[in-house]
């Protein structure tokens, strides 16, 4: 359905600022945006909700609409011939589910699906690709976001071939958390198994081993960081690996 016309945006001295239909906005990619660019991009975009388990795309599907997270959190899956499947990338209000499109591609090589509900701000591929070239800061932006996305799932792939599953659902929880914004993740166990690419039985375990550490506590369909600090600890090196070579980044792009 085609975006209606709005109102110019007025924005809060304060974040998070608001769409022209009072949204609030949370995504770090608009919020980076300079005022004159973030209006542009705004008028464009439609504010969606995003229920758990709703795919955005599958394998092979023609991208017809980008995604701007703004709440809740996305997991991208390769998916295999026999149905199975496995994560290489998390996305929340940091980022965007679509990234082929920026590369001017429109068909998905993954499967998104939203892990934890919430909503995001839509645009067609037609209209992002339009926006793109009178708006170099998003194509930018987008550009660095699509690096940190593979960067994270070469990172991923090492992590699911080396480390235990202890360490794996430590990193995964930190990841997960810092997307989301808070230290209450709820997800049941079968869900974590697919995320993690191994057993059910196996994430049992290893959830119980951060609990009798007092990192997390968990329950059917919950899991809330009690120690982020430790939790870091107890984690392998990939997620303090990922998160340098973000800073890295973030300090070349300044």
């Amino acid at each position: 359905m085609a975006n209606q016309a709005r109102p110019p945006t007025k924005f809060s001295p304060k974040l998070p600022f608001t769409d022209g239909d009072g949204n609030h906005v949370y995504n770090t990619i608009l919020l980076g945006l300079p005022p004159k660019d973030c209006l542009l991009v705004l008028s464009k975009l439609e504010f969606v909700r995003l229920k758990t388990h709703q795919v955005l795309h599958e394998p092979g599907d023609t991208l017809r609409s980008g995604y701007f997270c703004n709440t809740g959190l996305v997991s991208i899956l390769t998916v295999f011939s026999d149905g199975k499947s496995v994560e290489v990338g998390l996305v929340g209000h940091e980022g965007f589910v679509g990234v082929p499109l920026v590369a001017g591609l429109r068909s998905a090589p993954t499967r998104a699906i939203a892990q934890i509900e919430g909503t995001a701000f839509r645009m067609d591929s037609e209209t992002l690709i339009a926006v793109l070239r009178q708006s170099p800061r998003l194509e930018r932006h987008l550009q660095q976001y699509s690096q940190n996305l593979a960067m994270q799932a070469t990172q991923i792939a090492a992590c699911n071939r080396l480390h235990e599953v202890d360490e794996r659902l430590a990193r995964w929880l930190l990841m997960s958390a810092d997307r989301i914004g808070s230290n209450y993740v709820p997800l049941t166990q079968e869900f974590l198994a697919q995320m993690l690419g191994t057993r059910r039985a196996s994430v049992t375990v290893a959830a119980g081993i951060l609990q009798r550490a007092g990192l997390i506590t968990h329950s059917r369909g919950n899991v809330k960081i009690i120690d982020r600090k430790k939790l870091e600890e107890a984690s392998c090196d990939c997620y303090g690996m990922m998160q340098r070579q973000i800073r890295d980044w973030e300090s070349d792009s300044h």
